[in-house]
């Protein structure tokens, strides 16, 4: 299994969160400090990647790129980018960075190389349709393609050799460089195909299970998303059902999303998963019932997908485009203005863990199980274990009566788990395979007294038929030979009851909330094949259920 199957990403913005200039004057900054404390905040709630980016050297917002193999110089130096590589591996985290190959800025140095040599160039090829005949805004004497309508980036010929070798190279040098373990591809939608294949084959020739995931807003993923090209691309049509389908009361709409892309691209890639970004509101501004929030961070973690929260986001901050500017959306955050242990961090922290602890969440065949406009249940099954999340969007509480994805008498509330104290992958499993074994070992002892208990009432029934016969051959008292035998019976089916209600308890035929539990949840049993859930207005549940 690659890392990334299992990663939870946390996404930086540096520009933003660090406060730098909206432009770059020239201003050098030493940010890492910061950026190495919120990554280490990331850790604590169960991230154990991160993508930050845009992070090399540009003209204003990062993506309209000047210098590909230095660090932006508002947030630091290449050393200090090495240095926080090294942290971020220390302490269990992956690193990603944004690579803009779709397009440079007016600052890179090929095209100021056409700006004063113009025709005479060696670079005129660098840059799609540049027509010496045409002009711009800036007054270029000269015209060429770009993204989205913006001069200020101006469009790469990757088709050209020189410019991807260009950039392979680049790419090299950040991975001998730095050893980041992924690149995120900016405007993926608009590069050519056969470039990202090449850049799949250097890439996986330099380091081995090295990430790499597009933008993709629109369009049949698999195109991009393959065994031969990207490993992931942006689920933006997940993205848009996470919110309005809660805003709508409409589950209808998330789980036909889910269905149609595991129809295209299958149960072997993984799609890269967010309720926000740099590009779009934040989450607690798009949902109309802030309550929401729960259960769509339940579906972020638990449906097929690598799940990325974007900082500041796991606190609710408010963020909506300004005049068609995007900086709100990436705003300089202090972290001490904020609670790691409120409510929605500490539910990020445990769906972390459920993720890196249980195979099933990552894993598992995805099965809908329950489905209304207000109610959906969906199940997670590997090996004869499941998770099944649980939710409900209505303002009223709800019951709901869940089939079982597999053979099952148990059932726990994952939310409910204790925390390991120091974090690690480690500590988590060896806590939850001693929670495992511990309940497997009590009702194992139990099964051997129901075992016993029943062997004596075998033998019971034994002295109560010689006992009997002995009446009927030689006229024994009935008091004396068979009162006794009936009063040692009555006490040994009084014990088995005793040892059958106490193993029926235990088994998880019932279990109750523990008082850690989500408040939302106010009852999980299995009952008849089926997993019954009561949930409050706005709640939802995770629970594991397995055969014990």
């Amino acid at each position: 299994m690659a890392w990334y199957d299992n990663a939870v990403f946390y996404h930086i913005y540096p520009l933003g969160l660090c406060g730098c200039p909206h432009e770059n004057n020239g201003e050098t900054g030493s940010h890492f400090p910061k950026l190495t404390e919120w990554t280490d905040h990331a850790q604590r709630i169960g991230m154990n990647a991160v993508y930050i980016g845009p992070l090399f050297e540009s003209g204003s917002h990062g993506y309209d790129t000047v210098d590909y193999r230095k660090v932006d110089r508002r947030i630091g130096t290449n050393e200090d980018f090495k240095a926080y590589v090294r942290h971020c591996h220390d302490i269990g985290i992956r690193v990603i960075v944004d690579g803009v190959f779709n397009h440079t800025g007016r600052g890179f140095f090929a095209f100021q190389d056409i700006r004063t040599w113009r025709e005479n160039s060696i670079y005129r090829d660098w840059y799609c349709n540049v027509n010496f005949w045409g002009n711009n805004e800036y007054n270029d004497g000269f015209s060429y393609d770009n993204w989205g309508g913006h001069n200020l980036l101006v469009k790469l010929n990757v088709w050209n050799p020189k410019v991807r070798e260009y950039l392979f190279d680049t790419v090299r040098f950040w991975i001998t460089e730095f050893d980041i373990d992924g690149i995120r591809l900016d405007a993926a939608d608009v590069l050519d195909f056969n470039f990202m294949r090449d850049l799949r084959g250097v890439c996986d020739s330099m380091k081995r299970d090295f990430w790499l995931m597009g933008e993709v807003i629109h369009g049949d993923y698999s195109r991009w998303a393959n065994e031969g090209m990207l490993h992931s691309v942006t689920n933006y049509e997940l993205h848009k059902g996470l919110y309005s389908g809660h805003n709508d009361h409409n589950y209808f709409e998330i789980a036909h999303s889910v269905k149609r892309l595991l129809g295209i691209v299958g149960s072997k890639i993984r799609l890269y998963t967010f309720v926000d970004n740099h590009d779009v509101a934040r989450i607690w501004s798009k949902l109309n019932n802030k309550e929401h929030m729960a259960n769509v961070h339940m579906l972020l973690y638990m449906l097929p997908g690598i799940p990325s929260v974007y900082y500041g986001s796991e606190f609710g901050i408010a963020g909506e485009k300004q005049y068609g500017s995007d900086w709100n959306l990436r705003p300089c955050l202090d972290l001490r203005d904020f609670d790691e242990n409120a409510d929605l961090p500490k539910l990020l922290k445990a769906l972390g863990r459920i993720k890196r602890d249980f195979p099933e969440a990552t894993w598992g065949d995805y099965k809908e199980l329950s489905l209304t406009t207000r109610q959906y249940a969906f199940g997670r099954s590997l090996d004869g274990r499941a998770i099944i999340t649980a939710l409900n969007n209505d303002d009223h509480a709800a019951h709901m009566e869940i089939p079982l994805p597999v053979n099952a008498n148990r059932a726990v509330n994952l939310l409910t788990l204790p925390e390991t104290t120091d974090g690690t992958d480690s500590a988590a499993e060896e806590q939850r395979l001693l929670f495992m074994a511990s309940a497997k070992e009590a009702l194992t002892v139990q099964a051997e007294e129901l075992y016993e208990a029943s062997g004596d009432i075998r033998e019971r029934v034994r002295d109560l038929r010689k006992a009997v016969k002995k009446i009927k051959t030689d006229g024994a008292p009935l008091t004396e030979q068979v009162g006794e035998k009936l009063d040692a019976l009555r006490s040994s089916i009084s014990e088995l009851q005793k040892l059958a209600d106490a193993f029926e308890e235990s088994s998880g035929k019932k279990h109750e909330a523990s008082s850690g539990s989500l408040e939302g949840c106010k009852m999980l049993e299995i009952r008849d094949g089926r997993l019954v859930v009561d949930l409050a207005a706005n709640s939802g549940v995770v629970a594991f259920v397995t055969w014990e």
